[in-house]
Order: structure tokens, then C-alpha cells, then sequence
């Protein structure tokens, strides 16, 4: 008969690591900064994806099109803020850079689309949403700097053997 070995997650050998991480995690998902960021992405996404109906430019196929896809993806790249925490820097910049995109884009797409209702509208939702993705890269920042590195390898130093 072969013995049966039943393994526990307190003997893994990184736990100490994970619970670390997972405490970052809860520090930037807990904090009112943190959720403000969450809520308010979410917001501007949801209006963005919206926003050619509400602002009144549906007809503007390319544009609407644009704002539908790129108001989703920036509401699923900024929503929890916390429980993607090694990724939030990045995401926080990838959601930055669809900011920027939102702010272009009247001029970029296809068609005439450059109103005065469309510009003004990626213009002012581009900026919101740019500001909400700094501050989600910067409350991660701050998270690290009170609570460890962003490697996930705060407990660990390489020790350096020197031979005489």
C-alpha cells in the first residue's frame, strides 16, 4: 500500500507571500480612496459605453460603436480595484491610455463625426476617466509604499557569497 500524504496550506512554502499579498490587496480595495476610484470608474465607463444615446450622437455609427466598446472595457479594467491587486498598475495605465483614446477619438474614427456634442462629450469623459486611472495608479503606489514591494517578494533578500 502507498502512503497517503495530505498537505495544508499552512505548510506551503510561500504562504507567508500570499498572505502578504492578499493583505495588500484589502488595504487598497479598503481604503475610501481605493473605493471612490472603483465607483467612480465604473460610473464613467457605464456613462461612456452610454454616452451616444444620453448625449444624443447614436447616429454617428463609428463613435458609437468606439464609445460603446471602449466604455466596457474601461469599466472591466478599473472594477475591482482590490482583487487584481499585482495587476492594478498595469490596468490602471492601460485604463489611462483608453482616457486618452476617448479624448482622440472624435477626430480619429472613421466618418465625420466631430461635433460640438461628440468632442465635447469625449472630452470631458476622457479627462474623468484619465484622472480616475491616475489615481488608481497612484493609490496602488501608495499601497506599496506602506505595505511592501510590488514583487510579492517583500519578505525575501538574496543573500550575495563573496570568496576571498
Amino acid at each position: 500500500m502507498t502512503e497517503r500524504t495530505q498537505s495544508t496550506l499552512e505548510s506551503h512554502p510561500d504562504i507567508m507571500e500570499m498572505r502578504e499579498r492578499y493583505a495588500r490587496a484589502e488595504r487598497a480595495a479598503s481604503t475610501q480612496q481605493g473605493q471612490a476610484v472603483e465607483a467612480l470608474a465604473l460610473v464613467t465607463g457605464l456613462y461612456l459605453a452610454a454616452s451616444p444615446w444620453i448625449a444624443g450622437f447614436n447616429d454617428f455609427g463609428t463613435l458609437a460603436i468606439n464609445n460603446l466598446i471602449t466604455g466596457i472595457a474601461y469599466a472591466f479594467l478599473l472594477s475591482g480595484f482590490g482583487h487584481a491587486y499585482e495587476r492594478t498598475h498595469a490596468r490602471a495605465w492601460a485604463a489611462g491610455l483608453l482616457g486618452l483614446w476617448t479624448i482622440v477619438a472624435p477626430w480619429v474614427v472613421a466618418g465625420n463625426v466631430d461635433t460640438t456634442r461628440t468632442v465635447v462629450n469625449n472630452i470631458i469623459v476622457g479627462v474623468v476617466a484619465l484622472l480616475l486611472a491616475l489615481a488608481a495608479s497612484a493609490a496602488a503606489n501608495e499601497t506599496d509604499r506602506t505595505g511592501g514591494s510590488r514583487s510579492g517578494r517583500s519578505g525575501r533578500t538574496r543573500s550575495t557569497r563573496t570568496t576571498p
